[in-house]
């Protein structure tokens, strides 16, 4: 029996090498090659083996009510374009040159953010799955004065999530399992650092203490951001991404809250999401619907 699962556990680890292999190879093709890769993908992954249609119908109807099947179906269409997009896109980053990231992804604002690192303050940003959130917080740390600490969920695949923490951190950037959360900032608490938040992110059943009515629907939401930036009072920045075009991103660096200890319990919560709704409502189509974001139900929750 052991022999089975250790020759089982050789041949994943062999598929893993063999399929990390290939993408490093084909990170080295330029986009304009990679696109239409993306757009054989697209009829493969929406008309021939659908991925997560389901889903993805679910969430769009339940989070817009008022728009019609065919609107539906048209946005679903839209969706799965840019996600296979956002696939080679990311793909892309393991071999793209610093260069061409910044000329792919800029900042506005950032001075607002210099203004504290220039004080030796440390500031907190939070943003959501939208746009091409990993080519834009790789950009980023290449345009910060300061060290970015990225707070991530760690892949469950031991090799694919060692070759992707390679490629986030390529220019330098620190990527911060959540778990590890407080005790990197306590570390880092006599220098100026920025730590990022992708706040949209679904917690486990036994986390969902606290619900908020987001897109037509009761989701239970992460408290990490708030909880720290009260503790801390570090000044909270959104970072709002709008695409430009294919493979091009504008990202602005806008205040959310400066003054957190101010702040009553749940505001900063409340604004952050309430600031991704309304981008979502604007252009909805580059947030990830594919993933389970109301998965857990209220009257299930603790």
């Amino acid at each position: 029996m052991f022999a089975f699962q250790f020759a089982k556990l050789m041949i994943k680890k062999s598929f893993s090498y063999i399929g990390i292999f290939f993408l490093n190879i084909l990170s080295l093709l330029p986009l304009s090659l990679l696109y239409p890769i993306a757009a054989l993908g697209y009829y493969l992954v929406y008309y021939i083996f659908p991925y997560r249609k389901h889903i993805v119908r679910e969430n769009l109807v339940n989070s817009f009510p008022e728009k019609s099947k065919s609107e539906i179906i048209w946005l679903e269409k839209k969706f799965f374009r840019y996600l296979c997009d956002l696939i080679v896109e990311i793909l892309k980053m393991a071999s793209i040159s610093k260069s061409e990231l910044q000329r792919r992804v800029k900042f506005t604002n950032l001075d607002q953010v210099e203004r504290y690192f220039s004080e030796g303050k440390s500031v907190l940003a939070c943003t959501g799955h939208y746009g091409n959130w990993e080519l834009c917080m790789l950009a980023l740390g290449t345009y910060l004065s300061a060290p970015e600490y990225v707070i991530y969920k760690p892949l469950n695949n031991q090799i694919f999530g060692n070759w992707f923490y390679k490629i986030r951190t390529r220019f330098g950037n620190h990527f911060i399992s959540m778990r590890q959360t407080l005790r990197a900032i306590a570390s880092t608490r006599n220098e100026a650092t920025m730590f990022c938040f992708a706040g949209d992110q679904t917690p486990v059943g036994s986390e969902a203490h606290y619900w908020i009515n987001f897109m037509n629907q009761s989701t239970p939401v992460l408290l990490g951001l708030e909880k720290i930036a009260m503790q801390t009072n570090r000044p909270v920045f959104y970072f709002s991404t709008r695409i430009i075009k294919r493979g091009y991103y504008e990202v602005d660096c806008i205040p959310l809250c400066l003054d957190p200890k101010s702040t009553q319990e749940y505001q900063i919560t409340n604004m952050q999401f309430a600031f991704l709704e309304n981008i979502l409502k604007q252009e909805p189509a580059y947030w990830l619907w594919s993933h389970r974001r109301w998965k857990h139900k209220q009257h299930n929750a603790g």
